[in-house]
């Protein structure tokens, strides 16, 4: 099953500094419809305003993974952690225990991010924080950018405590990028940018699309440079 979800129905927020869209409920926003997929609980698609972000604020079990489109953001948290994430690149935090933690824009353009939540395999566990750079060639596939599947580490990911990953992709126009769904898992799509094709059913920049049920997913670009964000999830 490929269910496509298209940006405009997705859930919104927006304030002096945040301009926000949810794909799963997320504050005020609430679908029964939309509480998930499979362990992704969140998909959060961010505009953050030049100097200004979320102050000090706490997390607990949880693995949050931020994936930069476009501009920075600066990190700073409890444990003593501090760094600069840009764009092309992710941070993975672990709440495990509880850890609190200020994300803010200091640039002087806009901050533009997927901010994605995953439930947790093992909880309690010591809280942390990593960001690396993924350099990634168009027309090279996808490429894993974190995850806590075997084999994600060997292949150079930053590590989740899940069974799960996140990865990436940039196709030329008509380039194709193929990808396998093992059984009792799922998959959920948005590409930051360009438009696409998924075993023929088409998408546009920022449409997520829920994937379930398929063991080979086809991906093709359409007429622009196209970049990819897939979550692969047990279900």
């Amino acid at each position: 099953m490929i269910e496509l979800r298209p940006f405009d129905s997705i859930g919104t927020f927006r304030n002096e500094w945040l301009n926000a869209h949810h794909h799963f409920s997320f504050g005020s926003y609430h679908d029964r419809a939309r509480m998930g997929w499979g362990a992704l609980r969140v998909w959060n698609d961010d505009e953050i305003a030049p100097h200004t972000g979320f102050d000090p604020h706490p997390h607990r079990d949880m693995e949050i993974i931020t994936f930069i489109r476009q501009g920075a953001i600066t990190h700073k948290d409890s444990l003593g952690n501090q760094g600069v994430t840009w764009a092309g690149d992710v941070q993975v935090m672990h709440a495990g225990t509880g850890i609190t933690h200020a994300e803010y824009n200091e640039q002087d353009e806009p901050t533009r991010l997927f901010q994605i939540w995953i439930t947790p395999d093992r909880t309690s566990v010591a809280p942390g924080w990593a960001s690396r750079a993924f350099p990634r060639a168009t027309g090279s596939g996808l490429h894993v950018l974190a995850g806590g599947r075997p084999g994600d580490a060997e292949a150079g990911a930053l590590p989740l405590y899940a069974d799960a990953a996140i990865l990436a992709a940039r196709l030329a126009p008509g380039q194709r990028a193929t990808h396998e769904i093992a059984p009792d898992r799922a998959a959920y799509l948005v590409a930051p940018q360009g438009c696409f094709t998924i075993n023929g059913i088409s998408a546009q920049a920022r449409d997520g699309v829920a994937i379930s049920n398929e063991r080979v997913i086809v991906i093709e670009a359409g007429a622009s440079e196209t970049e990819l964000v897939l979550v692969d999830v047990r279900t």
